[in-house]
């Protein structure tokens, strides 16, 4: 991925936190046609050990666990917030007019070797571990044992489980950086004023960045 270094986000911490409130990934790998690319609900194993490991499942049916390549890398992407940046935001636009629309957003690419788990207790632990991190913010959470034990056995048996331990992962944050104090501050101004959560969540990834105090630099 180009990623300038303004851009490059490599905090492990951050890049946790995305995956954790993102973790609806596309998952690339090389299958028996060329490239695939599958959406996967992705659980980020916690611990803070040297390798990170993705966990997840997908149908039996899905001919991606038996054609990735067990030596090579699969690419795993995170979309995080994302959002269109109009150049009427930019305080500069009065002043110069030498302003253009860009597109603000945040991505994680995560890369590792796609192993398999066709083990239904395996399987069952990565269930309850990813439900749990999805219903933690609900009154009433759901739990996998709310369901019939046999209803969820039978489905656990149509499904296999796949693990990626994380041999490499960046992210690019390109939210305004590039940008002048004051127009960023103006973005951030607007994106509040749209009241929908992902230009509020945007607005929260600007302002991050202008806490920073980095240093402006051209796109």
């Amino acid at each position: 991925m180009y990623c300038p270094e303004p851009f490059a986000e490599t905090r492990p911490e951050i890049l946790r936190a995305l995956i954790q409130r993102y973790p609806l990934a596309t998952l690339v790998s090389m299958g028996a046609n060329g490239l695939e690319a599958n959406p996967i609900p992705l659980y980020l194993a916690p611990g803070e050990g040297p390798q990170p490991v993705l966990q997840g499942h997908v149908a039996r049916a899905n001919p991606l666990w038996r054609e990735a390549p067990p030596d090579d890398e699969v690419l795993v992407i995170f979309q995080g917030p994302q959002h269109y940046i109009s150049p009427s935001w930019y305080a500069t636009k009065a002043e110069t007019g030498k302003v253009v629309p860009t597109w603000n957003y945040a991505v994680v690419h995560a890369y590792g070797p796609l192993q398999v788990r066709d083990d239904p207790d395996w399987v069952r632990q990565q269930m309850v571990a990813l439900t749990a991190q999805q219903e933690s913010g609900f009154t009433l959470p759901w739990q996998v044992d709310d369901a019939p034990q046999d209803f969820t056995e039978r489905l656990i048996r149509q499904v296999v489980g796949i693990e990626i331990p994380i041999s490499r992962w960046m992210g690019k944050w390109k939210v305004s950086q590039n940008q002048p104090l004051g127009n960023r501050d103006s973005v951030i101004a607007h994106l509040e004023q749209q009241n929908r959560p992902d230009s509020e969540t945007m607005a929260e990834y600007v302002l991050a960045t202008r806490r920073k105090g980095k240093e402006d630099h051209s796109e």
